[in-house]
């Protein structure tokens, strides 16, 4: 990642090496944006790590990591409604949890500008689906944007600020992996001025929408949104390039791959690159339709411009043919490539590529495979000794609600602790209807910052209706699988300024949990199965949910503080003439850092993966784990 320093540099017309979230965050700047707040979500995540680093350095500017998407946006509608530019950044699903918020602040509209940046993460490299955010502009007739590539997403996104306050309504900006995580030269344009304070001007019949002013304000969206469609018909950003019979319209990262593939097949085209995607620039889509006999579109996921695109032409009587997922020659799942819009595109106009892909996947299949490498909980991971302690006391027999984090690889053999899972929060709220439902014992597992995020409501309405669940609150100090970005229970806020954090543990009482505990998991294995064991015989016997909060830091925040401190800890060992070759720290604990010696068949730990956590040393029970000396 870039070092803050590079983006916060005042040097007009300078050309750096960005990723497009890098690129996004440098807008931020450059757009005078006053307020940022935001839940980590990849693919998003360099916007608010880039932000962060950041933040303490820029004039009358504030960032918050808010404590979910939801809380994000209404901070950052309200900061827009009060005359403040303001930003609000999640990942595609997170967007399914703002979206109350979402479809009311269109119909108050904004008084600073405000755009919601939004990620999506076709082929689910790091997500539970492939969200098509584009329908969110639709169904809440918001304006959307989308670029493609980083220097774009910096351009784009200070057009999508003035837009935003011309028409007084929130932008989408939509953005997908293969563009959050492109690297591409941008130019340095000026910073703007922020204010330090705007004043806030009372209008409840605008900004209160009880049914009464829901009913006008919904016109007035309408009519705001036929002056963008008049913006969408002239901005520069849909424009065409290239000539030729064939023509091709589609946007975000699919107008690289478009590019590509007539190079690679050496075909002429006029090329309609759509930036403004909702509202769609009709009458310029049909001027492009009416001028090609054959037009094809290329777009990732749903067909969300091709259905409208051929509404278009059936309502004007366009003669054309269209082609594009209807008929099969684009997949609606999954990322697109080169090689996937190019073979589409010579099947349409029926031509053979140069690339004899057939010939490639026959040499690949000729290469060795590489090792499998599963997606594991880290050597060291506080949460591998916890679910042993939950599978060691529950046999495999109790039901294991999962949910968003790194805990959902405890999927894997041999812990096999995660049976179910919906969306962030979702362990708790599913183990109640479990319960209610099976007469299983049901351990949930939830981390720190999905509870604050969304667990909260879980629990109460667990404790209220007494819902007889088992729940372990897994701490590990951080927000881990998106890059260690703090929440309210890590005691530093988006600025970097220290405070108070909020204790799980009371939090939990507060909310009338009547047994609550706290144990760190990397004291004793012995110890933490018993209280496992303790937390599940409470539950069964009083018919209520109890808590057990497993706390211990973050492996990796655990290796990187000694790292700064200077300090070494002596890795563990296994003593060849104590083991047994039972295998059952493999079969039980799966630590990567430990594998099999093929010739003595045996257990070795890696030291330079191990993190001397110890874990280890009571799984095994012949005490042939030990300890190096210092």
């Amino acid at each position: 990642m870039v070092k803050a320093k590079v983006l916060l540099e005042d040097s007009v017309g300078k050309k750096v090496l960005l990723l497009a979230n890098e690129a996004i965050a440098r807008g931020v700047l450059e757009a005078g944006v006053r307020l940022v707040a935001l839940y980590p979500g990849t693919p998003s995540s360099e916007i608010g790590n880039s932000l962060y680093q950041m933040s303490p350095h820029i004039p009358n500017f504030y960032f918050e990591f808010s404590a979910n998407e939801k809380v994000a946006l209404e901070v950052a509608g309200a900061s827009a409604i009060s005359g403040a530019r303001s930003m609000m950044v999640c990942k595609g699903p997170g967007l399914n949890v703002a979206a109350d918020p979402l479809l009311t602040l269109a119909y108050v509209g904004i008084r600073a500008g405000l755009v919601i940046v939004v990620a999506d993460d076709p082929s689910m490299w790091s997500s539970q689906n492939e969200n098509d955010s584009r329908y969110y502009a639709l169904m809440g007739n918001l304006p959307l944007m989308e670029p493609s590539d980083p220097s774009e997403a910096k351009s784009m996104l200070l057009v999508a600020y003035d837009l935003s306050e011309q028409l007084e309504l929130p932008i989408l900006f939509r953005t997908t992996t293969r563009v959050n995580h492109s690297r591409s030269g941008v130019e340095y344009g000026p910073i703007r001025d922020r204010p330090e304070y705007v004043q806030f001007e009372k209008d409840p019949l605008r900004f209160v929408p009880v049914p009464s002013v829901a009913r006008k304000r919904h016109p007035w969206l309408l009519e705001q949104m036929e002056k963008a469609r008049s913006i969408s018909e002239s901005t520069e950003l849909n424009f065409t390039i290239g000539s030729g019979e064939l023509g091709i319209i589609t946007s975000g990262v699919s107008y690289n791959y478009v590019l590509e593939s007539l190079k690679i097949l050496g075909v002429d085209a006029e090329v309609f690159k759509i930036g403004v995607t909702n509202p769609l620039p009709e009458r310029m889509i049909c001027d492009f339709l009416r001028r090609h006999k054959k037009t094809i579109i290329v777009e990732e996921l749903e067909p969300f411009l091709e259905t409208q695109i051929r509404s278009f032409a059936q309502h004007h009587s366009i003669d054309v043919e269209i082609y594009g997922k209807q008929q099969g020659f684009f997949p609606r799942v999954y990322e697109y490539s080169p090689r996937i819009v190019t073979t589409a595109i010579s099947k349409i106009i029926g031509c053979n590529t140069p690339i004899n892909w057939d010939d490639i996947d026959e040499r690949a299949q000729s290469l060795p495979d590489l090792p499998p490498r599963p997606p594991l909980l880290c050597p060291g991971c506080p949460h591998r000794a916890s679910y042993y302690g939950i599978r060691a006391v529950t046999r495999g027999k109790a039901i294991y609600p999962s949910d968003i984090g790194c805990y959902t690889l405890s999927i894997a053999p041999p812990l096999e602790t995660a049976d179910i899972l919906f969306d962030m929060g979702s362990s708790i709220s599913t183990a109640c209807g479990i319960a209610r439902v099976t007469n299983q014992d049901v351990v949930a597992t939830i981390g720190d910052s999905t509870f604050f995020a969304s667990g909260l409501p879980g629990l109460a309405s667990a404790v209220y209706n007494q819902h007889p669940i088992a729940l372990v609150i897994l701490d590990n100090r951080t927000t881990a699988m998106t890059g260690h970005q703090p929440h309210p229970g890590t005691g530093i806020t988006g600025m970097q300024k220290h405070v108070e954090p909020l204790d799980i543990e009371k939090v939990c009482r507060g909310l009338g949990v009547e047994y609550v505990k706290t144990i760190d998991p990397l004291d004793s294995l012995t110890s933490l199965v018993a209280e496992v064991r303790e937390l599940v015989k409470w539950v069964r016997e009083n018919k209520r949910p109890g808590v057990l909060i497993s706390k211990a830091p973050c492996a990796l925040l655990t290796v990187a503080e000694r790292r700064r401190s200077g300090i070494t800890v002596p890795p563990y060992y296994v003593d060849p003439d104590l083991c047994t070759a039972c295998r059952r720290c493999l079969d039980r604990l799966a630590c990567p850092a430990m594998y099999l010696d093929s010739e003595t068949g045996k257990a070795v730990i890696d030291e330079t993966l191990c993190t001397s956590c110890g874990t280890c040393v009571y799984v095994c029970p012949h005490k042939a784990i030990l300890q190096k000396e210092e």
